[in-house]
């Protein structure tokens, strides 16, 4: 199983570093379309929808409203506002998840994946459009490797150390150890990272703080979904790791704060 979920994360990585760095940055923005439309594709399980009619439906919705929000996003003041709407949504995830994870229904599930999905697309494409002295694309490797790095971290501290259950309501397998350590070793990958990109470091280490909690609340927040439609994981795709969900769901929370910081250290407007 640990083979498997290496070499599937080795495959993967080395996919989208060849996609960020070799292809022109459409070839970024049509992968990223891909994946959270696969995204959406599997969120419209969450549903409990007896027609895949019906799914495709919802997964027809988000391919709507996506290209709208991203078009409001073009003038400063509206991707500020974006941006913040977005945070704000993960804010309230965090508040729903520590307080009534049992309060879910088909409705609420629809519109959370419409706040999931549709801001990450819309910010992610935004990211990978900035030709400032740093291209998008390597804003957003560095945020992939962020919460990849996260990722590891709080795997292999989970396996290691964890005992004491981070949200047992929601996913009793995540642990507060696995979250420690996928802070410290998510936030060592950010200061590395804003090395390798000549950014001040101490500010991309608070940066990096924040994008590890958010993206800690991404993948508690698809788990609370998971959770109610009975599914261990969103999908089969990904041999180890479970479907695209499963492995974008940190990075749809880590997206909104990353565009803050952006904007807050004058990189993106």
């Amino acid at each position: 199983m640990l083979r498997t979920r290496v070499l599937t994360a080795l495959i993967f990585g080395l996919l989208m570093l060849a996609i960020l760095l070799t292809l022109p940055p459409i070839g970024a923005v049509i992968t990223v379309s891909v994946l959270v439309l696969l995204g959406a594709l599997e969120w419209s399980h969450f549903l409990q929808l007896a027609r895949p009619a019906r799914r495709w439906i919802y997964v027809a919705a988000i391919v709507v409203v996506a290209p709208f929000v991203f078009g409001y996003s073009f003038s400063p003041p509206r991707l500020l506002w974006l941006a913040v709407l977005a945070s704000i949504w993960w804010f309230i995830a965090f508040a729903w998840i520590c307080v009534a994870p049992h309060r879910v229904n088909r409705l609420l599930a629809g519109i959370a994946g419409l706040c999931v999905l549709v801001p990450a697309w819309a910010l992610l494409t935004r990211i990978l459009m900035i030709n400032g002295p740093i291209r998008g694309p390597l804003w957003v490797l560095w945020l992939l490797t962020v919460v990849a790095g996260a990722d590891v971290g709080a795997y292999f501290a989970g396996r290691a150390f964890g005992r004491l259950a981070l949200a047992p309501r929601v996913s009793p397998k995540k642990t507060w150890e696995g979250l420690l350590g996928g802070l410290v070793c998510g936030v060592m990958v950010a200061v590395l990272g804003a090395a390798w990109l000549g950014v001040p470091r101490l500010e991309f280490f608070w940066l990096g703080i924040v994008l590890v909690l958010a993206s800690a609340v991404g993948d508690l927040t698809e788990s609370l979904f998971k959770r109610f439609a009975g599914l261990k994981d969103s999908g089969q795709l990904l041999p180890g790791h479970g479907g695209v969900l499963d492995r974008i769901d940190a990075l749809t929370a880590a997206v909104p704060f990353f565009v803050l910081g952006l904007i807050w250290f004058g990189f993106m407007q």
